[in-house]
């Protein structure tokens, strides 16, 4: 099979047709060296290739590869293959489009002696513990083979990047997401007067729920309520665990004065019982 070549992005990589039409974005070591527009290339020749479903994250990969060294962007797709090998969610194709301008960047900063500090550090490891330990994995493999001088902040960047190609959101909201978690948390553990065990599996249950709720309540995906028998379910979980039930109206009050949002009586209902198994496991 050959691939017409639409346009060289640099030496090692190209932009090209298949013979169906499809575009995609072809690399190789000296792959593009000579190569102009309308000619031929053998695909054995090729090394990767990258299509992307939407034609806008497709240019978002060609403006990308431009402007970052070849190096990083093959660093950076076995880093995302070896995240797609152990995590049980679905992830966003433009992971590898925002790790690698993440880690190319990191690196340039840190050849400038530039350091970030990431202020979400705490509640990334706490509530995103399978993700920070991937970040920290990509972290090390980065330092050994760019002999980068990153500090273990950078870790915790890459996880929210993980998080983010899992919810299939910005990082704008991955960081709203992440702070509300971090509230709602101190809201629980002040209304009990006590610190969870963050390795606990009910602990990991409660902010799993949380994340996706909170996803839910940023993209406006919030559910509906439903019928007068959840009304009645409602009010006997509310009798029957008052005390879990009064500190989920505590994390409701928090998220209307914090973040102004309202929580419906059905995620009223699944905060108690969550709460309920916590606050059993302890």
């Amino acid at each position: 099979m050959q691939y017409t070549v639409k346009k060289p992005i640099n030496n090692n990589i190209l932009r090209v047709v298949d013979p169906t039409g499809c575009e995609l974005i072809v690399t190789g070591r000296g792959l593009g060296f000579g190569v102009k527009p309308g000619y031929k290339i053998e695909a054995e020749t090729v090394e990767r290739s990258y299509r992307m479903t939407s034609p806008a994250v497709q240019q978002k990969l060609v403006e990308l590869l431009e402007q970052i060294p070849y190096e990083h962007l093959l660093l950076t797709d076995e880093l995302v293959a070896m995240i797609r090998s152990r995590v049980n969610y679905p992830l966003n194709e433009s992971l590898l489009i925002t790790l690698a301008d993440h880690i190319s960047f990191a690196i340039q900063r840190s050849e400038q002696g530039i350091r970030f500090s990431n202020p979400l550090m705490a509640p990334i490891r706490e509530f995103y513990p399978e993700e920070y330990r991937l970040g920290m994995e990509c972290l090390a493999t980065i330092r050994q083979r760019c002999h980068a001088d990153l500090s273990d902040d950078e870790g915790g960047f890459i996880a929210l990047h993980i998080v983010n190609a899992e919810l299939n959101t910005t990082m704008s909201v991955v960081n709203d997401v992440t702070r509300f978690v971090d509230g709602c948390v101190q809201v629980v553990e002040c209304f009990y007067n006590c610190h969870f065990d963050r390795d606990a599996l009910d602990f990991s249950r409660f902010t799993v729920h949380l994340r996706f709720f909170a996803q839910r309540v940023f993209q406006g995906k919030q559910e509906q309520e439903n019928d007068t028998h959840d009304e009645v379910f409602r009010a006997l979980i509310a009798r029957n665990c008052s005390e879990h039930y009064k500190c989920a109206c505590c994390i409701a009050e928090y998220v209307r004065n914090t973040w102004h949002k309202e929580l419906s009586d059905e995620e009223l209902v699944f905060l108690t019982i969550h709460l309920k198994r916590i606050r059993m496991g302890k």
